[in-house]
């Protein structure tokens, strides 16, 4: 990791999720001077006086910004309001909170859906303000982008060096697998492993199946997040992503296929697809970082479900 590092106290807002715990081991084994990670029972974070008291207790160097109020496609057309003021209060007490104690950096995760609905793939980060996002999630992924603008705006005028990272969708072991709110992987295994634990013939799934996404698994994103706090301070957002988009059917029929399920797979097309193509080029990742995804699907996939299997 280096001398950066070594000695910051470095405070991982969700450090207790699904991608925060991952980031937080990794800063752990490398050996960060002081890692504070918020719990919401003690802060609420869309609270401005929280936010000031959580800084004036802990007093960090770093901060690592992870936390987020998000779900699938359901989730979103089901909160569109909470999810947009939320993300943005989050995301606007911290960034002001930081400004004001003097933090030297400020690593914001953004979301692939601020990209605009339709496009040339894969998208680029000068692509990003090239059209309004897929409108079921475009509450979530306006405030995400916003941030985005946020961070700029304070590199300019008060010199915070702001850091903006766009992962692709992420997935891996100990995701959220409430069919409420998760998103399409734990959705898929969680109904696929159902159906075979229960002797099912069919599984109803949502949309056609005609449109893309690509994953990234949660290790390799939390390796990316951990090279751009360590030795990253440019303004450009930088994508973070594996390079394979592959379309929901053959997702679900590959997952079918890993957790032994034989039946029929049924596409509910009253319900949406979401965004039809996303795929993000991780170009700049390489370049800036030297990072690049480490893990193929396949083997993502069958930890991901072996551990749903060992969990639920």
């Amino acid at each position: 990791m280096g001398s950066y590092l070594a000695d910051k106290r470095v405070c991982v807002t969700g450090g207790g999720g699904f991608l925060g715990r991952v980031v937080c081991r990794r800063l752990q084994e490398q050996g960060v001077g002081e890692l504070i990670a918020p719990r919401s029972s003690r802060y609420d974070l869309t609270d401005a006086q929280d936010v000031a008291d959580l800084f004036k207790a802990t007093e960090p160097e770093v901060v690592v910004h992870l936390a987020a109020d998000v779900g699938g496609i359901g989730a979103n057309e089901q909160h569109p309001g909470r999810f947009i003021y939320t993300n943005l209060a989050m995301g606007l007490h911290l960034i002001e909170a930081s400004r004001r104690s003097g933090v030297e950096k400020f690593v914001q995760i953004g979301a692939a859906s601020a990209y605009p609905n339709r496009g040339k793939t894969p998208f680029r980060e000068a692509d990003l303000w090239d059209g309004y996002p897929e409108e079921t999630a475009a509450p979530y992924g306006v405030a995400k982008r916003t941030l985005g603008v946020v961070l700029d705006a304070y590199r300019r005028e008060y010199g915070l060096a702001g850091v903006h990272l766009i992962p692709a969708n992420l997935y891996g072991p100990a995701d959220n697998f409430n069919l409420d709110y998760c998103h399409v992987i734990p959705a898929m295994i969680r109904k696929f492993v159902d159906a075979v634990d229960g002797g099912h013939d069919s599984v109803r799934l949502w949309g056609t199946g005609k449109a893309s996404r690509e994953f990234l698994y949660v290790d390799d994103a939390a390796d990316a997040i951990v090279a751009a706090t360590t030795r990253y301070d440019g303004p450009e957002p930088i994508n973070l992503a594996s390079g394979h988009e592959m379309t929901m059917g053959d997702l679900a029929t590959l997952i079918g296929r890993f957790c032994g399920y034989r039946g029929s797979i049924v596409w509910d097309k009253k319900r949406p697809d979401g965004q039809p193509r996303r795929r993000l080029d991780a170009t700049r990742a390489f370049d800036l970082l030297h990072w690049r995804a480490k893990v193929d699907l396949e083997t993502g996939l069958e930890r991901t479900i072996e551990w749903w299997r060992s969990h639920r």
